[in-house]
């Protein structure tokens, strides 16, 4: 897997959890260009800063919450079932 920081990220796909959230990005070739660990305080400060992107987080009780947290920052964002999530 290639790590390139110019790319624009288009992508972004959260694994949430009670402290600390994981961020996989891509740009639209599909290279990865972002991968890092967020403290719940950091997200919505983080996604501010990013231009408007697709969102994939796992569905569940607090997806929804982070969801509209995002979609109000313009992005776009789309819930899984946990059965098409893999670990």
């Amino acid at each position: 897997m290639k790590t390139q920081k110019s790319h624009t990220v288009r992508t972004i796909g959260v694994d949430i959890s009670k402290n600390v959230f994981q961020l996989l990005g891509v740009d639209a070739d599909g290279l990865v260009v972002l991968k890092r660990p967020l403290r719940r305080a950091q997200v919505v400060r983080f996604f501010a800063g990013l231009p408007v992107c697709l969102v994939g987080i796992e569905a569940c009780a607090g997806a929804h919450v982070w969801a509209r947290e995002l979609i109000a920052l313009g992005h776009d964002v789309r819930l899984m079932p946990p059965s098409y999530v893999k670990p």
